[in-house]
């Protein structure tokens, strides 16, 4: 497929420093069967404003590590070499993706993955001129990318760790997907528990084993067929490419990507990869973001017994 000049064009950031032949490899010494992944940063965080205004919402930290970081440590730990950052016009992401590591003599107890957290892959920046939904994203990627790949969005932070930066452990969600895909060899989307009162901010999933049969979007609680929900992560196949010509954005708009799952579901089939004991911080909104704060503050072992006397001690008062 022909690169779109409507949609998108490639900034390419040079491979970092340090990265070795050993550190592009899969942890059992082999090649890693996703090496690329898909970094969705292209919206502009307008319920974010004013602070999105000047910071772009990927930059903004959990604590004290910026959400895009996280997203990036998550898909190395996935085994990928290459990462391709979907961003916009008008945001800037430079700093964030810099390399900090003369910083470290100035705090040698950090893990040195945060202040250099591109260094050991490979990353392209694609600029998504509109906002026409999650498949025209991926298209502005798909001309540097052979194989399968995974898709992390923006705002959407997974965790089953909750580590200080003096030991920073990645998140293993999209390492889960991987390890479903070696074993199926099928597409793949992440799933999460929420409550059944909550079913209607979400995708909900109607399952036969892993097998998804059904998407239902914003169903009411009384009619959605389970709580397992879309939670932003997803492991598409290399007839992606192919599947957005067939299901082309100026005929489906933002439900190019649902129609393409939906043509997995027809076909060879979508899977189901339940993400358990994982929490679901969402960076796109003040409240949600807000109380991921307070709730991975609350379960860091550096944080944790301070903050929780301070906060008690507040609620007491107020």
């Amino acid at each position: 497929m022909a690169a779109n000049p409507r949609h998108s064009r490639v900034l390419p950031i040079s491979l970092g420093r340090g990265a070795t032949l050993e550190s592009l490899r899969h942890p059992a010494g082999l090649m890693a069967a996703v090496q690329d992944a898909l970094l969705v940063a292209g919206g502009l965080g307008t319920r974010m404003l004013p602070t999105s205004a000047s910071v772009a919402k990927e930059a903004l930290p959990l604590v004290d590590v910026p959400a895009l970081i996280h997203l990036a440590r998550e898909a190395v730990a996935a085994g990928v070499q290459r990462l391709h950052i979907i961003s916009s016009p008008r945001k800037d992401l430079n700093a964030l993706l810099g390399d900090h590591a003369w910083l470290q003599e100035k705090r040698p107890d950090l893990d040195p993955q945060l202040l250099s957290p591109f260094a050991d892959v490979e990353v392209h920046v694609h600029i998504q001129h509109q906002p026409l939904g999650l498949g025209n994203a991926i298209e502005c990627a798909l001309d540097d990318i052979e194989g399968p790949f995974l898709v992390l969005l923006g705002d959407n932070i997974l965790l089953d760790e909750h580590t200080s930066p003096k030991g920073f452990k990645p998140s293993k969600a999209s390492r889960k997907l991987v390890e479903n895909f070696e074993k199926n060899g099928l597409p793949c989307v992440g799933l999460l528990a929420v409550k059944q009162e909550e079913v209607s901010n979400y995708g909900v999933v109607r399952q036969e084993g892993e097998r998804i049969l059904e998407i239902c979007e914003k169903p009411t609680p009384e009619k959605a067929p389970s709580n397992l929900v879309l939670c932003g992560r997803y492991l598409f196949t290399s007839d992606t490419k192919n599947l957005l010509q067939q299901y082309d954005v100026e005929t489906y708009g933002e439900l190019q990507s649902i129609a393409i799952q939906q043509h997995w579901m027809n076909n060879e089939g979508l899977l189901g990869v339940e993400l358990t004991n994982f929490q679901w911080y969402d960076s796109g909104k003040p409240l949600p973001w807000l109380q991921a704060q307070v709730d991975h503050a609350l379960r860091r072992n550096d944080l944790s017994p301070t903050f929780r006397v301070w906060l008690q001690e507040r609620l007491d008062q107020i």
